[in-house]
């Protein structure tokens, strides 16, 4: 009987586990998403990028392409950091809600609480900032911005740069994404805190996160495994052109690695950072004057992927694209850096993104 039991259960093993199988599968896996990637960054003397692939915190694809450094011909490696741009406005939108949390602020207080001469400023709220549906005039559009770029600005100067210009429309009206409001965001949070932006994301966020190679972007500082930036001209490549990190401040002047992201990633979802409540706050869809709903939360977009839901956000400064979703359905998250303008990562990862939720939705077949 016992034996009869036995010769059973051996039959019906590989019907419940085929590792082999398995193993083929993750073959084919990373061989599609290796294709994926090689569409747009498939020259290995050109400059690269670095993609990671994870659920539930672990990672099941990493790797680098092309070169961190073409001068000195450096190949490029996972553990490269690389500047992040826009995606600074989630840890810019995480620090307001931490403000919050601690009883510093409310989201729904007038920015004339905080920056007294700011123009309408009793109409606007701190939660039209973080929505981009403020109207203020984004500082990247306006003619005058190359006068600055490359000067060192305090947070209450660049204010000053863009707050008497006319505004787009009133507050609530219209979502349209928007840099000035998440560098008055950035002054907001030095205000409140009184501790610079830079030291506050490393005290508050980096530091708890274990995120220790992500920094405030800097072109003098030392940034050890640094993936240098570049542009691509009519005659080939050129470094790319220097400006002042004070300028896009909060709204776009970190540095990060893969690794570092997926940190704050988990951070996130494990509440490290703020309460379930607060986080829920970044993470919800808003309404406009008109009732009409709009895709983005405080700091992410709210999109989805082939009728599963995501929160994504991409990012670009001279020299760099970087692009991350998230998938909170199956705990998926993709992260893909660029170190040349010419190569963007924005859907790539997406497709990587709809790849991977492809793959663990469709299941191992039996034999």
């Amino acid at each position: 009987m016992i034996l009869k039991k036995l010769t059973t259960v051996l039959v019906l093993l590989p019907l419940f586990c085929n590792p082999l199988n398995a193993q083929i599968r993750s073959k084919s896996y990373e061989k599609k998403i290796d294709s994926l990637i090689l569409t747009e960054f498939g020259n290995k003397n050109e400059p690269g990028g670095v993609f990671l692939i994870s659920q539930k915190g672990k990672s099941l694809y990493k790797k680098a392409f092309g070169k961190a450094n073409l001068e000195l011909d450096v190949n490029m490696t996972t553990d490269n950091v690389f500047q992040i741009g826009s995606m600074t406005k989630q840890f810019t939108a995480v620090a307001i809600l931490m403000l919050e949390q601690r009883g510093k602020l409310n989201v729904n207080d007038p920015v004339s609480k905080y920056i007294k001469d700011f123009p309408n400023g009793n109409q606007i709220t701190i939660h039209h900032l973080l929505t981009h549906t403020s109207g203020i005039k984004d500082f990247t559009k306006m003619k005058s911005l190359s006068t600055i770029a490359q000067k060192e600005m305090k947070p209450e100067a660049m204010v000053d740069f863009f707050k008497n210009e006319p505004v787009d429309f009133a507050p609530g009206e219209k979502f349209d994404y928007n840099n000035s409001g998440y560098v008055m965001l950035g002054f907001i949070i030095e205000l409140v805190s009184g501790d610079t932006y830079e030291n506050f994301i490393k005290t508050n966020i980096f530091d708890k996160a274990g995120m220790t190679n992500s920094y405030y972007a800097s072109d003098r500082k030392i940034i050890p495994k640094r993936a240098y930036g570049y542009h691509k001209k009519e005659q080939g490549f050129v470094n790319k052109t220097i400006i002042s990190f004070s300028v896009p401040f909060s709204s776009g002047s970190l540095m990060s690695t893969v690794d570092d992201m997926l940190k704050w990633q988990q951070a996130l979802n494990q509440n490290i950072l703020l309460n379930p409540e607060e986080t829920q706050k970044a993470f919800q869809k808003y309404k406009l004057n008109s009732g009409e709903e709009f895709t983005y939360g405080y700091g992410w977009h709210l999109k989805d992927l082939n009728g599963t839901p995501d929160r994504e956000h991409g990012g670009s400064v001279f020299g760099f694209k970087s692009m991350g979703v998230y998938i909170p359905n199956e705990d998926i998250y993709v992260i893909g850096f660029s170190n040349c303008d010419c190569h963007s990562p924005t859907e790539v990862t997406r497709n990587i993104a709809k790849a991977t939720l492809s793959e663990i939705k469709v299941p191992i077949k039996r034999r």
